[in-house]
């Protein structure tokens, strides 16, 4: 069962999180939430995988919803969206030896600048809550991570990181809404949405 939720945007996103074990069918899990969200039985809540494997919600008579989900360690991470295309992410916090190298050759360059700036207890978290945020809209926008890492770029900001830049692909920054959160000890996540036109 999820533990916790929270809307965002008026209601337009829902987000909710809980335990999860290796293993366990993170699609039958969050089955059983879509459908007690949305008031309709489990048989009427399709999860169909587009060509690039993202999943696709499919309710009777409700084509404005999108779903997302994300797992990392024990925790599973799950979006629902009315009206628009939304992104999740949830990474456990861990350590991340390579953290450094991996930013200096996915992230764009002031990106990893910023990142080796920091005392490297800091550079790690805000390294995770880069990736947490980059994941969140790429997943948002269906490609994924192998739409390119570096084609959208933060800019570190005291309460986080914010979106300055991207490829015409993704829209303009404006048209994305970020949320970052620590939804359990220990994790770190990230919900992005933009609305569908």
């Amino acid at each position: 069962m999820f533990s916790k939720t929270m809307s965002l945007a008026a209601g337009a996103v829902r987000v909710a999180w809980r335990d999860y074990r290796r293993g366990q069918s993170a699609e039958a899990l969050v089955r059983p939430w879509l459908a007690g969200t949305l008031g309709r039985p489990d048989t009427e809540i399709v999860l169909a995988r587009d060509a690039r494997g993202r999943p696709q919600l499919q309710v009777p008579g409700d084509s404005g919803l999108d779903s997302n989900w994300s797992h990392s360690g024990d925790a599973l991470l799950v979006a629902l969206g009315d009206g628009v295309s939304v992104g999740v992410d949830i990474e456990w916090m861990r350590p991340r030896p390579q953290a450094m190298a991996l930013a200096q050759r996915f992230f764009a360059a002031s990106e990893a600048t910023a990142l080796a700036k920091r005392t490297p207890e800091d550079a790690e978290a805000a390294f995770v809550q880069l990736w947490c945020a980059k994941e969140a809209v790429l997943k948002a926008h269906g490609h994924g991570l192998s739409f390119g890492l570096d084609r959208l770029e933060f800019a570190a900001r005291e309460d986080g990181w914010a979106l300055v830049a991207c490829d015409p692909a993704l829209g303009t920054p404006g048209d994305w809404h970020l949320h970052a959160f620590a939804p359990l000890p220990g994790y770190l996540a990230t919900v992005a949405w933009r609305r569908v036109d």
